[in-house]
């Protein structure tokens, strides 16, 4: 029987004999629905259920959630077999995750929780202050929501808990894309954010995601080191993470180009609250199409930084993903002035480290330019990365000097 109860009245499941349940041993945190003895039982399993994880000689693995209706489906919780997963273990886990962010920063704005790698597997909470958005993006936290808000509220004191569905796991697991408020009142104003001596306004219930990408504040910051007394173009700018960075760091003008208007306009606000909207322009439209346009123009600039969404967001779109890869290193590197810098980054998982950097330099090549790799960029700390899981190392930048 593969959904047998303990004397405590839990649910077990048992990995399948072939299953390596000596990687789960050695910290992998997700079982797949091949590996899992199933059985007419193991699939009315309510999704989100907590049940313990056996290898296929009934030894205990742990305690995983279990989602019977997801490719992943059982993703390990906490290794003691015994564990109770309640709200006093979710503020446990909070108040680990909270150390080291307060060991990081000195201001309340990061993501707390980054899924597997702070051991609550699917779950996303950036912080803003006073207010927390979290992305429930597995059947278990969402079941487990209101006592997830309820530790946060806790651990953290923040007065405002949000709910954000619009993340494309939650598909995958069956969830909805109802947004909610979980605590306190929505924020009726985008939520002004400082990092890097910039300030970013953040729009929490109707921006992208979360609201602000905390990911790339280590490479805004190295942008921002060659940016003093520079031009800089921002291309997929969002609410100006590269320029207004830039902008603080004394770089003489910004462009931010980004096809949202909203996004754009956030970035306007941003640059007005830091006293410098005279240094700073936007352009909204495609951002191959402003390449093209900008380099007929003969514009150049000593600072370029192409930050586009995922164009390999799984391993099906890696080939044409790589493509626009190149493409866009391509039509970007003749704008950068000669001795000038070129960031150009990635947020696809699926294109690995090797594969990005190889179709980038294919990209700067092919518009003729000669370059050197002058540094190489991940996620923040707050983004930490779980050694068993490529996935959550999905951030990668390159900065290259394209020589005269």
């Amino acid at each position: 029987m593969a959904d047998a109860t303990d004397d405590a009245g839990r649910v077990t499941i048992r990995l399948k004999p072939k299953a390596n349940a000596r990687a789960i041993r050695h910290g992998a945190p997700w079982v797949f629905d091949n590996e899992l003895v199933t059985d007419r039982r193991t699939k009315k399993i309510e999704a989100g259920a907590i049940a313990r994880l056996e290898d296929a000689a009934r030894d205990p693995l742990g305690m995983v959630a279990v989602n019977p209706d997801s490719r992943i489906i059982a993703r390990m919780l906490d290794r003691d077999p015994d564990a109770v997963i309640d709200r006093t273990w979710l503020a446990a886990r909070l108040s680990a995750a909270l150390a080291h962010r307060e060991t990081l920063f000195d201001a309340p704005f990061y993501r707390l929780i980054h899924a597997e790698a702070d051991g609550l597997p699917g779950v996303i909470i950036d912080r803003f202050g006073d207010t927390a958005v979290i992305q429930p993006n597995a059947a278990w936290a969402e079941v487990l929501l209101d006592d997830l808000a309820a530790a946060l509220a806790q651990v953290t004191g923040v007065t405002t808990i949000l709910k954000n569905a619009s993340g494309r796991a939650r598909g995958l697991e069956g969830l909805d894309d109802q947004n909610a408020v979980l605590h306190g009142q929505t924020p009726d104003a985008p939520v002004a954010v400082p990092m890097n001596g910039a300030t970013y306004m953040a729009d929490l219930t109707g921006g992208q995601k979360t609201g602000l990408f905390f990911d790339q504040r280590p490479n805004h910051a190295f942008a921002a080191g060659l940016s003093k007394g520079a031009r800089v173009l921002d291309v997929f700018s969002h609410v100006g993470g590269f320029s207004l960075a830039a902008l603080a760091a004394g770089a003489t003008h910004a462009v931010a180009v980004d096809g949202s208007a909203p996004a754009l306009a956030l970035a306007e606000e941003g640059a007005r609250q830091m006293g410098a909207e005279d240094r700073f322009t936007t352009a909204q439209g495609d951002a191959f199409e402003v390449l093209t346009a900008l380099a007929e123009e003969n514009q150049t600039f000593d600072v370029v930084i192409c930050d586009p969404p995922a164009f390999a967001p799984s391993k099906k779109a890696l080939e044409p993903g790589l493509r626009a890869y190149e493409r866009l290193a391509r039509l970007a590197a003749p704008l950068v002035a000669p001795g000038g810098y070129l960031a150009l980054c990635s947020c696809s998982h699926a294109a690995t480290i090797d594969k990005f950097r190889a179709a980038s330099i294919r990209g700067i090549g092919r518009a003729g330019r000669a370059s050197q790799l002058i540094h190489t960029g991940f996620a923040g700390a707050d983004h930490p990365m779980h050694p068993q899981l490529a996935e959550s190392g999905y951030l990668k930048a390159l900065f290259f000097r394209l020589l005269p």
